[in-house]
């Protein structure tokens, strides 16, 4: 056995390492509905339900859920 050794601490750091490894940074991801920006969120204003942008998405070849393209107009909307 290796003399000073702490085997806690060792497992803390490579604890700490495997989360800042495995955290997801989405702010520096881009969307494929950003290239729809303009047209989900001026359709979105414009009356069109989550399932109307979801099919108009799906004529474009993109499919995503009814929830991602609502949450993805919501935050691009300023008064969501």
């Amino acid at each position: 056995m290796i003399p000073d050794f702490d085997s806690a601490a060792e497992a803390a750091k490579l604890r700490a390492q495997t989360r800042a490894i495995r955290k997801r940074n989405y702010s520096q991801r881009k969307s494929v509905l950003d290239v729809y920006k303009g047209e989900l969120c001026s359709m979105y204003k414009d009356g069109a339900r989550g399932s109307e942008l979801v099919r108009w998405l799906k004529s474009k070849k993109i499919t995503v859920a009814h929830s991602t393209v609502l949450r993805y107009v919501k935050k691009q909307t300023p008064n969501g």
